[in-house]
């Protein structure tokens, strides 16, 4: 039985700029299967939407918490959105 697909939108507070947070968003996303997106957002915090399976979706809202080297996470916030919204591959993007 496959698990049901999942989308969530995902903000990431803390030292989450400059610390190449998004690269290595992209490339946790990419090992677990995910689509979405990731970007940096104005007030300093990254924003990213994670789409595919629930328990890829678990490991990577885990993942958030410790980022890259550099980074220092001070909050992970989430909530469900249309899983539509990620499909396809994970991509860097600016707005």
């Amino acid at each position: 039985m496959e698990a049901k697909e999942q989308a969530m939108l995902v903000r990431i507070h803390g030292r989450v700029q400059g610390v190449s947070f998004r690269v290595w968003t992209r490339m946790e996303a990419e090992k677990l299967g995910l689509g979405g997106w990731v970007r940096n957002e104005d007030d300093g915090t990254v924003r990213a939407l994670i789409a595919g399976p629930e328990p890829a979706i678990s490991k990577m809202l885990e993942r958030f918490w410790q980022g890259p080297p550099g980074a220092s996470v001070a909050n992970v916030t989430f909530e469900n959105v249309d899983v539509s919204e990620g499909t396809g591959t994970f991509r860097i993007t600016t707005s």
